[in-house]
């Protein structure tokens, strides 16, 4: 069988970012750091890593959207046999790790750029709903309806997002009590209705 160049591209691509988060592990370069200190870290070169990633924001949305996945696979396989509350709270334990911080940073890094540039960031983009779709799903398994499942969902991943924002600016050892109380707005009550408009 003959690959299309395409193809090809796409495996070369697929092994260069074996070899990155192999070279990083659980951490995200800095965004401080250079293309040509990436590829000498990861025993490639920088030409590499430009043509297929573009920049070195492109290495690091690509490096976090393989990195998110794979915590997204060990979180689901907790969700099968756990409640929303404990979803909260395995997410809240994956991303409050001290490892984890350099990706975290790497995290808002990202998506500050996204906001920016949509249309270069999209594969991340689309990726961010992974966690509220699976919280959702255990919402609706605990009774919410389609639609309330969804914006609690939403709104818990939100106030997530924040806290470890607010941990990464200004750690304040607050932040566990902060998970307990979205947990504690969260059960057994149902999202109130918007009235509609006139």
């Amino acid at each position: 069988m003959i690959l299309s160049s395409t193809e090809r591209k796409g495996d070369a691509r697929e092994r260069l970012l074996a070899r990155l988060l192999d070279a990083f592990g659980e951490a995200l370069p800095s965004p401080e750091v250079s293309l040509r200190e990436i590829a000498a870290r990861t025993e490639t070169s920088h030409a590499l890593l430009r043509y297929h990633f573009g920049s070195l924001s492109g290495v690091l949305a690509a490096m976090l959207k393989a990195q998110r996945s794979r915590d997204n696979e060990a979180l689901f396989e907790a969700a099968q046999q756990g409640t929303f509350d404990d979803l909260v709270v395995a997410i809240w334990r994956t991303y409050t790790r001290p490892e984890q911080l350099s990706r975290v940073r790497g995290f808002f890094h990202v998506a500050g750029l996204a906001a920016y540039r949509p249309e270069d960031f999209r594969e991340f983009i689309d990726s961010l709903d992974d966690l509220t779709k699976m919280l959702a799903s255990l919402a609706e398994r605990e009774g919410l309806d389609t639609q309330e499942a969804l914006t609690m969902a939403t709104v818990t991943i939100a106030a997530i997002r924040g806290l470890l924002l607010q941990e990464v600016l200004a750690p304040a050892g607050h932040s566990e009590d902060a998970v307990a109380l979205i947990l504690r707005m969260s059960k057994g009550q149902s999202v109130p209705r918007t009235p509609p408009g006139p």
